[in-house]
């Protein structure tokens, strides 16, 4: 059917254009004219409503019937006149009402209102854009065990191609926030624990998004991923050395390196200030350190958190005023709606005093520098024609670039007498309630997307030349084994089994519908261990003396030790994309060496996290672990009794079908000073017979400082193919700068003495060594 809404004809462009060429058109309307200009020049002809209407997101939903795709005239006229600034758009609706709507608000503001400022047409897009159909890839810590920032960059360009068709000019993504709390839900859509690799897959995300011309939305600003018990928008503890060493650099990797034109603040407080309301983050450093000078947008609702949770301010009325004078000052410049939209009374507080016009010009003047940046006034509305729309939405380069992102994030994890990969016309049982039935998406897809997809065992089918049978042996929810029968006879009579099981998220509409998850926002655990049934399906299989492929299908690490000694193999595959079962099938049947290292690391339970390796020295300094076995014997330890402190499988471990050894680690000068770039090098060779790609990691140890730093850090990667039987050598620039530290006065310094480069397959597995020596 086609909406109604495309009873607006007149063309954008040549509205534009047509004021562009008017020789008495103000300003800011001329392109040629300085962005600053432009912004003075607009500010000072904008009243006190147009200004905070600037200031305040609204909803697609005000103007647009989602039942039918009938347009409110006057929603549409009370949106723009009230809520200009933005609107959200991320619904799941057919592509023509989703274009067509966004053009009538698109052309409303340039048509009908006295300024002509056109809008941020926002939607979701951290593994694909929200819009059914659209191409789904698999989730952020997924993209991480990639280690390949082209490619993030290659799927970035492709959101935005997808989104800018239909109009969208801003996407929320990317996530900066490391995952060091594996009971947090939201640990599948950051790209892991560690600060270095996230900055680099961010930095490549805004880079790929801004580059098709659509903004990126850096989130969530700052430290947000690490609350108390793991529970979603809880305190998060930390100093600011921390804040600084550990979870700010992957923020200004993406947003000052890469040039993001907005931010995201976050739910939480750190160290007991709210983060929508912190002028420390939000202007001492952000804008007076790095320099920033677009906008922050708080997350939904966040602003009513400083009355509702926070109680700093009375929530019965919510006291809207000292919510503003909480957070604009702070710089947080626009807010979100999904709360009491508190921005609201911007001009209320201006005349009585109560708000400095100052604040609220220097808010507005960041949103529309930004405006004025990307070219929105002179390209307002990107959609194209409803005929054209396939060409640029889920085509077919798309889709394969998913199915290849998804298959270099694989990990293999175990490989036992070499079990993988399979024989084409090996007789195969697919197994497991993530094996089929439906995707095994992560959060932040549209509704009922999972039901559209490659599953495991479509892969699998795709692939094999033998028999294939399927049983799936139990619900992912559920204690049941009454399915086992079934799947123990499918097991005995095949000569392998692949058993899928995992975590479940769901998409936006059922898992904020309650329905049941074990992952995603909002969706918080106490137990890493597989749920229900699940973990008693995979032993009754194993228990068949058949060979065992063990699948982990989940958006965070899963703690079930025993599995990694008693399956023939163990393949993590993080929550994959629409290609999914094609991505896993390239791998277990060897068309894929898997090229995947781990983005987060493994504990062997909840009870020893956190886990992650850039550890502060002195911790796990003497491990004593102990042990519980399978016999049910114990040895005691002490840290822990009967536990291990150090983790199961470590961040950058994955194993490969090809072997691979390093030589001697070089550096291209053994002495150095602070502004210095050395070049790291090494040799590696594939003594296999089978062509592989091996990801070689760069730590560097600051063998005497200070203040305690972390053990080691990741300073450096390349993800490298090696022939069979060749060698090639690998080299790694690292600038002596990024060994700094925040020494005892809270000064950034580049200390002098030694420092040890480690080159290794992951920050446990170092092959080789140098000592760069620092003079200042």
């Amino acid at each position: 059917m086609r909406s109604s809404v495309s009873l607006c004809l007149t063309s954008l462009a040549a509205v534009v254009l047509a004021a562009s060429s008017d020789g008495n058109a103000p300003l800011y309307k001329d392109p040629l004219a300085s962005v600053e200009d432009r912004v003075a020049d607009l500010l000072s002809r904008m009243t006190i409503e147009d200004k905070t209407a600037q200031l305040v997101q609204g909803d697609l939903r005000n103007w647009l019937d989602t039942s039918d795709g009938t347009l409110n005239q006057t929603g549409l006229q009370w949106s723009m006149q009230s809520r200009a600034g933005s609107f959200y758009v991320g619904i799941a609706i057919p592509w023509e009402m989703l274009s067509d709507s966004i053009r009538a608000g698109q052309e409303y503001l340039m048509q009908n209102t006295t300024l002509g400022i056109p809008a941020w047409v926002q939607s979701e897009g951290i593994h694909g854009f929200l819009i059914p159909n659209a191409t789904i890839f698999n989730s952020p810590i997924a993209h991480a065990c990639s280690f390949n920032p082209s490619l993030v960059e290659k799927m970035a360009k492709a959101i935005a191609q997808e989104s800018r068709a239909l109009g969208v000019n801003q996407i929320f993504g990317p996530l900066a926030d490391l995952a060091r709390e594996l009971r947090f839900g939201r640990v599948e859509e950051t790209f892991g624990e560690d600060s270095f690799l996230t900055g680099e897959l961010a930095y490549s995300y805004v880079k790929g998004l801004q580059s098709g011309n659509v903004s990126a939305m850096v989130k969530h600003f700052a430290a947000f991923a690490t609350p108390e018990q793991g529970i979603n928008c809880a305190p998060v503890h930390g100093g600011e050395r921390e804040l600084r060493t550990t979870y700010l650099p992957s923020f200004k990797r993406a947003i000052i390196d890469a040039g993001a034109f907005s931010i995201m603040s976050a739910y939480h407080s750190y160290d007991g200030v709210p983060a929508v309301a912190d002028k420390h983050t939000l202007t001492d450093i952000l804008r007076g350190e790095w320099g920033y000078k677009y906008f922050v947008m708080s997350d939904a609702g966040a602003t009513d958190r400083l009355c509702n949770d926070f109680k700093m301010c009375i929530s019965n009325p919510i006291d809207s005023e000292a919510v503003v004078n909480f957070a604009l000052p702070a710089g947080n410049d626009v807010e979100m709606g999904g709360g009491s939209y508190n921005f609201e009374k911007i001009p209320e507080m201006i005349e009585s005093g109560k708000l400095s016009i100052d604040i609220v010009d220097e808010a507005v003047s960041r949103q529309l520098r930004a405006k004025f940046e990307v070219g929105l006034f002179e390209n307002p509305f990107t959609g194209v024609a409803e005929a054209e729309q396939s060409k640029y939405i889920n085509t077919p380069e798309v889709v394969e670039l998913a199915r290849q992102l998804d298959a270099e994030s694989i990990v293999l994890l175990e490989n036992h007498e070499d079990t993988l990969p399979l024989n084409k016309d090996a007789s195969i049982a697919v197994i497991g309630p993530m094996a089929h039935g439906f995707m095994n998406y992560g959060d932040y897809v549209p509704y009922k997307s999972q039901y559209r997809g490659v599953t495991p065992l479509d892969g699998i089918r795709a692939v094999s030349t033998g028999k294939v049978t399927y049983a799936k042996g139990c619900e992912r929810w559920s204690n049941d084994q009454s399915g086992f029968a079934e799947a123990v006879a499918a097991a005995e009579g095949a000569d392998v089994a692949v058993v899928v099981v995992g975590t479940w998220s769901r998409d936006q509409d059922e898992l904020w519908g309650g329905l049941n998850a074990t992952t995603g926002e909002h969706v918080d655990i106490s137990s890493l261990n597989l749920v229900g049934a699940m973990a008693h399906l995979v032993k009754a299989i194993i228990d068949t003396g058949k060979p065992t492929v063990v699948v982990f299908s989940s958006g965070k690490p899963i703690t079930e030790p025993w599995i990694s000694d008693a399956a023939s193999a163990l393949v993590q595959q993080f929550y994959p994309s629409e290609q999914g079962g094609n991505a896993l099938a390239d791998v277990l049947f060897g068309e894929v060496n898997p090229s995947g290292k781990l983005s987060v690391s493994f504990p062997y339970d909840i009870g020893t996290t956190p886990i992650y390796y850039d550890y502060l020295n002195s911790a796990r300094a003497y491990p004593d672990p102990g042990a519980v076995y399978a016999n049910g014997s114990m040895t005691f330890g002490h840290n822990y009794v009967l536990q291990s402190p150090l983790p199961l499988y470590e961040f950058g471990y994955g194993m490969s079908y090809s072997s691979f050894t390093y030589s001697k680690v070089t550096l291209s000068q053994s002495t150095a000073s602070p502004t210095d770039t050395i070049t790291v090098s090494v040799d590696i060779t594939n003594d296999s017979t089978r062509d592989g790609a091996e990801v070689v990691q760069l730590y560097v140890q600051d063998m005497v400082s200070s203040v305690v730093v972390p053990n080691k850090q990741l300073k450096g990667f390349s993800k490298t193919l090696v022939r069979a039987g060749t060698t090639e050598t690998v080299s790694v620039d690292l600038a002596v700068a990024d060994l700094g530290l925040w020494d005892i006065g809270m000064k950034y310094v580049v200390e002098p003495g030694e420092f040890t480069v480690h080159v290794g397959s992951s920050s446990n597995d170092l092959r080789g060594d140098a000592i760069l020596t620092v003079i200042t």
